[in-house]
């Protein structure tokens, strides 16, 4: 660990964060740059835009189960190994995808595709907590942000421009290369953040045992339900804004995929500014904030749906603020959820993780089961999403201050005795 931190100080640094904000991205690309191809993908399997959204539905339970089992592999095989192998699966999955004659089968095998390409998600969290002082762990999930966000901004645009020259098939085979380039890059470039434990049991008992230590503690859990169930809403509207803009409002795929780079900017430039504001503000004060504010820009999301005020571009602007808001809520949340893990980082980010995909899957699939001809399946999700965060938030911080006053008091019981 001295080793590796030496490294971080003296110069790989950009490294390190360009590599671990490229194995969080697999996720947000997978989906993002498939989403403008939608109307193209239902047209030649012969079905529907909703059939073709459950295909989303199921890479988002893919990545919920995956990142259970990737977690123990990462404690009991390092953190590399299980990389190697997950990347593998998700590159065979993306080639049976670009060859699915039928919605069913690509359903099927973007879930295999999400099983594979979880392990990006649970290491380069899990790697952070090793890596980096707790201290700076908000500072650096908002730096991979930054490059998560690159995401959206180019996957979309790029998506919809092989959709239209290629055909979606051939956005596939994009995902292939792009997934032989980071196994090059962990290969060359990511030190191994912790040694193999051959003494980690990877019996289904133990591993139960493992997760409920973690989910009992308070600090993990209220953050975490927090983060899951406000980021939740973010899915919601990468689930219904294929539906909302290219059926609703009639924009082209091309136009689409601009739309979703700008409120990834927006997204973007708040995960930044985080950076800033973690220097005056607690991450606890941040969140509080940013709840606030999403809720009110969520309530008017939902307001102007039922009141059929919605059009284009008051959509884009208020989506734009709801998505901004999570800039600041995602890396804050993360960071507190992962504080109180040194040693068992691993299965905290998997079980952080799946907890976080879990409830976006459901989201996901409840804005496709509500799906209508107007925004309001959209809209209503996102909006009840940052209102329950919200509830959570609020009751779990008197959980965690009560917890806190209990120990304090009986730390001071215990000095007392030992006084006597």
């Amino acid at each position: 660990m001295k080793e590796v931190n030496q490294r971080y100080k003296t110069g790989t640094q950009f490294y390190l964060i360009l590599i671990l904000g490229l194995l969080t991205s697999i996720g947000p690309l997978s989906i993002d740059m498939y989403l403008p191809a939608f109307p193209s993908i239902a047209k030649n399997l012969n079905t529907s835009v909703s059939n073709v959204m459950l295909s989303l539905s199921s890479f988002f339970v893919g990545i919920s189960i995956g990142q259970l089992l990737y977690g123990p592999l990462l404690e009991r095989f390092g953190r590399k190994t299980p990389l190697y192998f997950g990347l593998s699966l998700y590159a065979i999955s993306a080639i049976a995808c670009a060859s699915a004659t039928s919605v069913e089968t690509l359903i099927i095998f973007r879930f295999f595709q999400a099983l594979g390409g979880c392990v990006g998600m649970v290491a380069s969290r899990a790697m952070v907590r090793d890596l980096f002082d707790v201290k700076d762990n908000a500072k650096v999930f908002s730096t991979l942000m930054l490059v998560v966000a690159v995401s959206p901004i180019i996957a979309p645009t790029l998506g919809g421009y092989i959709t239209t020259a290629l055909g979606w098939r051939y956005i596939f085979i994009m995902l292939i290369i792009v997934i032989a380039c980071i196994i090059a890059g962990i290969y060359f470039l990511l030190p191994e953040s912790k040694k193999p434990d051959p003494n980690y049991s990877l019996k289904p008992s133990n591993i139960l045992k493992g997760f409920a230590v973690i989910i009992k503690e308070p600090q993990f859990a209220v953050y975490t339900f927090t983060g899951a169930v406000a980021y939740a809403g973010l899915y919601a509207y990468i689930s219904g804004s294929p539906h909302v803009f290219m059926e609703v409002f009639k924009v082209s795929e091309q136009h689409f995929g601009w739309i979703f780079a700008l409120v990834a900017g927006g997204l973007i430039t708040a995960s930044q500014f985080n950076t800033q504001l973690l220097k005056k503000f607690s991450s606890e004060q941040i969140i509080k904030i940013a709840l606030t504010a999403q809720g009110i820009v969520g309530i008017v999301l939902v307001a102007t749906s039922i009141f059929g005020y919605s059009e284009l571009y008051s959509t884009i602007v208020l989506v734009l603020l709801f998505l901004c808001c999570q800039g600041f809520l995602f890396p804050n949340a993360s960071a507190l959820s992962m504080a109180p893990f040194a040693s068992n980082a691993g299965n905290a980010s998997a079980l952080m993780g799946f907890i976080q995909m879990s409830v976006g899957a459901f989201m996901s699939a409840m804005v496709s089961v509500f799906n209508n001809p107007t925004t309001l399946p959209m809209t209503g999700v996102m909006a009840f999403c940052t209102l329950s965060a919200s509830l959570i938030f609020y009751i779990g911080r008197k959980v965690i201050v009560k917890k806190a006053s209990i120990e304090l008091v009986e730390e001071e019981e215990v000095e007392m005795i030992n006084t006597l």
